[in-house]
């Protein structure tokens, strides 16, 4: 297997993010509103990357790497 293109790498790194600010709003802490403001336009496009970032994984794992059709 090859080394993971750059945008697999920031893909996944998105995808941890996400997935790790979702495991503590089940402690009532956002994570990204707590750095970003509760809504503000740096929150929104956080989420947004993290959305997009989640649509390509969920394309990487039926067709492979969207970026660089490699790895």
């Amino acid at each position: 297997m090859e080394k993971p293109c750059i945008a697999c790498k920031v893909v996944c790194a998105l995808l941890v993010i996400g997935a790790l600010n979702w495991g503590l709003m089940a402690f009532h802490h956002n994570v990204i509103s707590h750095f970003l403001g509760d809504m503000t336009h740096a929150t929104r496009g956080v989420y947004i990357l993290i959305g997009l970032a989640g649509l390509m994984g969920l394309i990487k794992f039926f067709k492979g790497c969207p970026g660089c059709k490699k790895c």
